[in-house]
């Protein structure tokens, strides 16, 4: 079948890449002539692993191919996916401005040419009511939806990090519409993705658009109840990780989206449960639990700022001159994608009292250069980047780890230890193990965890070697002021 996507961020990139794996013919459309020239030239602007090897085969084959030409790409594919951003606006609502807009455009184009019918597919993230939208604004230049056009809401459930494996494996694939012969297109499009029996769910436009958005605000929930577990956890002296593995045999619950942090980030979460908050309070509905969400997730980010002030303030409550290690840049491991990621919250506070952070992540330095290239850091502290975690935690006072990559817990931690000015660790994603880390040296705290305060027998240290010499002065932090 020939495809076109509009729009190659994240989703239609990889939408457009998988389909042209599966042996579809691809045409990617971008207004942006310099992102063009660079994917025809071979260079992907995102980190996804595995979208690699079918991107080059897809271009090497000729099944994928990127275009600035709409019309073009229009008048020759059969099937027209808008994957194009839907922002937040200043109200928490999405901003509809670039779909409607591509939605205009189609119509003027296919009013102006005999180019036959036509499925165009909201692939974006998109409020309830939003196909609708579409096919007014194709409309308004003399067409007919169902004989010109059908308009179908085909919501993408990929995982940053996993999106290669999601979108060819998928779970199940939600296809919004009310014509028969869109339904029977989409059917026979994703038939090679579903070969193993997943279901292809067909249902209205307006409970499909809603499907996308419930699934993210109810993960985001979930994530969010966990988190206020583990706060709990803190006070009571519970430990977050057995009550996860308790809760999470029981098949009502289920294991995933249990794992305690310092909140939730990355394009979805935080923008869809906005958005859904705003679609009910304009429904005059009160939305209470997102609300609650929202703010949750917001302290989370900060949860760690109070310990590390209390282990590295000075009388002022500042941390001028203190050194701050920070393990993870990203929202989640896998990816390089920093938006809402908690560790950027974490560097501002970091910076404006103070301190000299030194952040290492495997992919995540380039998109962060560019996140505080367009909205500064403020203060009078200072953000490196290392090389290696080594690097990193060379001569600092405190390391937290922001992301849990999984080379975070395969470090030599006695080298760690040697190279710190003080060997305390703030552990925002539960990597490692409270008693190994004290058993070690490490003065140390998780995230609804309870350390010993003294090394218990069970605990191997890791393997003690000479100490390194440090260019800076060790300063002693009673525990428990960490623990």
């Amino acid at each position: 079948m020939n495809i076109s996507v509009i729009g190659t961020g994240y989703v239609g990139l990889v939408s457009g890449t998988c389909f042209a794996e599966m042996g579809h013919t691809v045409r990617c459309v971008d207004i942006d002539a310099d992102k063009v020239t660079a994917l025809q030239n071979g260079a992907i602007p995102i980190y996804e692993p595995g979208l690699e090897v079918f991107f080059d085969r897809g271009v090497r084959e000729g099944r994928l191919t990127f275009t600035t030409e709409l019309a073009g790409a229009v008048e020759t594919t059969d099937v027209v996916f808008l994957a194009l951003p839907t922002p937040p606006a200043e109200d928490g609502s999405a901003d509809l401005q670039y779909v409607l807009g591509v939605a205009d455009q189609i119509g003027r184009l296919l009013a102006d040419n005999d180019w036959g019918y036509k499925v165009l597919v909201d692939k974006s993230t998109v409020p309830v009511g939003t196909a609708r939208r579409v096919a007014e604004a194709v409309e308004a230049h003399g067409l007919t939806a169902g004989v010109d056009f059908d308009v179908v809401s085909n919501p993408e459930f990929l995982r940053e990090g996993a999106a290669v494996d999601d979108f060819m494996k998928p779970e199940r694939v939600v296809v919004g519409t009310s014509s028969a012969s869109a339904g029977e297109i989409m059917r026979r499009l994703y038939a090679p993705f579903v070969r193993s029996g997943n279901p292809v769910i067909v249902m209205d436009e307006e409970s499909a658009e809603m499907t996308k958005y419930a699934a993210n605000a109810l993960l985001a929930t979930k994530i969010t109840f966990m988190n206020e577990i583990a706060n709990l956890c803190d006070r009571v002296g519970a430990d977050v990780d057995q009550v996860r593995r308790g809760i999470g045999t029981d098949s009502r619950i289920g294991p995933k989206f249990l794992y305690a942090g310092i909140g939730f980030g990355g394009s979805c979460f935080p923008k869809d449960v906005q958005a859904l908050h705003r679609t009910a309070r304009e429904e005059g509905y009160d939305f209470q639990i997102l609300d609650a969400v929202l703010r949750v997730n917001d302290a989370q980010k900060h949860v760690l700022v109070p310990h590390v002030l209390e282990a590295l303030a000075d009388g002022a409550g500042r941390l001028d001159g203190r050194r701050i290690a920070l393990w993870g840049l990203a929202f989640k491991p896998h990816t390089d994608d920093v938006r809402e990621a908690p560790a950027h919250v974490l560097i501002r506070e970091f910076v404006r009292l103070g301190a000299e952070v030194v952040a290492f992540d495997p992919e995540a330095v380039e998109t962060t250069q560019a996140a505080f290239a367009r909205e500064p850091l403020v203060g009078p502290g200072s953000l490196t980047y290392a090389a290696t975690v080594y690097e990193a935690a060379q001569d600092a006072d405190a390391l937290v780890v922001a992301t849990e990559w999984p080379e975070f817990r395969r470090p030599d931690m006695e080298r760690v230890r040697r190279s710190m000015v003080q060997p305390v660790v703030f552990d925002g994603r539960n990597v490692f193990e409270p008693a190994q880390m004290v058993a070690s040296g490490f003065t140390y705290r998780s995230i609804g965890r309870p350390t010993p305060s003294a090394p218990v027998e069970h605990a191997a240290p890791f393997a003690d070697r000479p100490a390194l010499a440090s260019s800076r002065t060790a300063r002693t932090i009673p525990s428990r002021e960490v623990g």
